[in-house]
């Protein structure tokens, strides 16, 4: 480059001179005295040889040139979509063309997926040896040993509860999953009284369990990186469970929300626009087609993978694949395998990570675009690069998928409603489309299970909401095992809320009832004396009144005081 200086003609730089003039009322106007400003000396940059024109200086990328690729009429509008992915995932400092892909207009062979095949049992079995299955006799001796330490920690003495007494609480809560009341109090209350959970236990009783239930000992916890540790212990517990059930080759990651609205969770508490609880805790599970879940992790911000043993490869990761990864490394069958994922954990990478280095197929979908809405309904697209199959499919919306298991051959339709003609028509659809649709759906599925009867359990104590969840999940998991034994022996189903109420009678051993007596020998006026007792009970008549003292004959407690004479109104008609 050579630098040359020009004098500029004052009848040559307007600009200049509107500069100058602009500079002087500037100083004019703060008071400060005037000076004298005229026109600059311009420098400039010009090329050693004047005839190079600006294009030769832009940046150029060649265009490579495929002998195999055939264009197609719309190829131009497809190319650039599918370009994007490369320019995502390219490094900043490495030139493009070294990094592009080639994509190819072809479709992919189709992974035969096996069909899973599962041993029917002798005979269906009932509901509370399937809901065993989960909620093992382990996790119940470990929630009352805790809650025992924590009340010692808190009140000094513990509240002396049993694992008996823990499966009454439990029973309770999956009765009252059922039976919505508008508060809790309501099940005891004398104008609402629900008996079926009232006489398993006392208002007090209940409450006092629900306020110092605990899962971990906090003394030993509080230099842990473990953002839930109350709660993981159990959530230990249930997810080895959970891996034991035997599962489909087929299988979807996804994401969960547990509601939670309090405060002193901080930043453990996440926001979900499209989930039906929008604010709350954040879970990835891994499920089979069926929703039956088999591995899920709790997300703790930066911190979610701190007991799980990554690579090197692995802890560089984005977090969407390093969760992808981490829930695919429990499929006892990866090579037979197919992962279904939605757009917050598909790349390019992990499609081809999760081939090479576990041997598990991958369809997921990308981030929608507009490109093929002008050619209507069932347009579609694709190319191929690596052995990974691009699929572009225009319904109401454009869809894009990534694929490395299923091509998009051989085409189907499929029913959708038509404004223009107020009909459904059929629209040509990828057999990619079709499949991601069957099979991504079994956390929804899981996740519908578990809101139809939901476990009351609003509290400020965020691992209260976990431990809700968790139950909701045992009854969901247990009772889709239930139905796939079902139709293997080809019995008649129980239902959902039949299968709940039944794990809920059986983990409940009531207390039994005291007869009353009858009205004719209540009001016969006949040897009716009061007994004082060491005891005391409730009194049969009013709501509130605690007496020592009962009737002989009719055996129920009743007020006798100089406040409260309810042992002669109740004698009395």
């Amino acid at each position: 480059m050579e630098i040359w200086e020009k004098e500029p003609k004052e009848e040559d730089c307007p600009v200049e001179k509107l500069l100058c003039f602009m500079l002087k009322q500037c100083f004019s106007t703060l008071g400060s005295p005037e000076i004298q400003i005229g026109p600059r000396t311009l420098l400039a940059l010009v090329p050693e040889n004047p005839q190079e024109s600006d294009s030769d200086l832009s940046d150029y990328d060649d265009q490579v040139e495929d002998p195999d690729f055939h264009p197609t009429q719309g190829d131009d509008a497809g190319d650039s979509s599918f370009e994007s992915l490369d320019e995502e995932e390219a490094p900043s400092t490495t030139p493009k063309s070294s990094t592009r892909r080639i994509w190819k207009h072809e479709d992919i062979e189709e992974f035969q997926v096996p069909n899973s095949r599962f041993e029917p049992p002798e005979a269906v079995h009932p509901p509370f040896q399937y809901f065993k299955m989960f909620f093992t006799d382990d996790m119940i001796e470990h929630i009352a040993y805790h809650t025992n330490l924590y009340s010692a920690q808190e009140l000094g003495d513990q509240i002396k509860t049993s694992p008996k007494e823990i499966e009454h609480f439990l029973a309770m809560l999956l009765f009252m999953g059922v039976f919505n009341f508008p508060s809790l109090e309501d099940y005891w209350h004398h104008e609402s009284r629900f008996n079926v959970i009232a006489d398993i236990m006392p208002r007090k009783r209940f409450q006092l369990l629900r306020r110092y239930i605990h899962f971990n000992d906090n003394q030993q916890c509080n230099e842990s990186p473990d953002r839930f540790y109350k709660i993981r212990p159990l959530f230990v517990m249930l997810r080895e469970q959970c891996l034991l059930i035997p599962s489909t080759h087929k299988h979807s990651v996804d994401e969960v929300m547990v509601a939670y609205k309090g405060t002193r969770a901080g930043t453990l508490r996440q926001y979900i626009a499209n989930k039906p609880d929008k604010w709350g805790f954040k879970l990835f599970c891994q499920a089979s087609s069926s929703g039956i879940i088999h591995d899920l992790r709790l997300y703790q911000g930066a911190s979610t993978f701190f007991n799980v043993d990554l690579s090197e490869e692995e802890q560089m990761l984005p977090l969407g694949a390093k969760v992808v990864t981490t829930l695919c490394k429990t499929i006892k069958e990866p090579q037979l395998s197919v992962v279904f994922c939605d757009n917050f954990f598909t790349s390019f990478s992990l499609v081809q990570n999760l081939h090479t280095a576990l041997g598990v197929k991958c369809i997921a979908p990308l981030m929608a675009d507009k490109d093929l809405m002008k050619k209507g309904r069932g347009a579609c697209d694709y190319r191929a690069a690596e052995g990974v199959l691009a699929v572009k499919w225009f319904d109401n919306k454009c869809f894009n998928l990534l694929s490395n298991a299923c091509g998009i051959m051989p085409f189907s339709t499929v029913k959708r409603w038509s404004k223009e003609s107020q009909a459904k028509i059929a629209v040509p659809c990828p057999s990619l489309i079709l499949a991601y649709n069957e099979h991504m759906g079994g956390i929804d599925l899981s996740d519908m299970l578990v809101h139809l009867y939901k476990t009351p359990a609003k509290s400020r104590r965020g691992y209260v909401p976990l431990f809700g969840y968790m139950l909701d999940l045992c009854i969901a998991n247990s009772w889709l095992l239930y139905k796939r034994d079902n139709g293997l022996l080809n019995e008649k189903l129980m239902s959902l809320k039949r299968f709940r109420l039944a794990v809920a009678h059986s983990l409940n051993h009531p207390r039994p009832s005291r007869p009353k007596p009858q009205p004719d020998v209540r009001y016969d006026n006949v040897g009716h004396w009061p007994l004082h007792t060491e005891k005391r009970g409730r009194c049969n008549l009013c709501p509130k009144g605690v007496s020592r003292w009962k009737c002989g004959k009719c055996n129920v407690f009743l007020c006798l005081n100089a406040n409260q004479q309810c042992f002669a109104a109740y004698h009395q008609r």
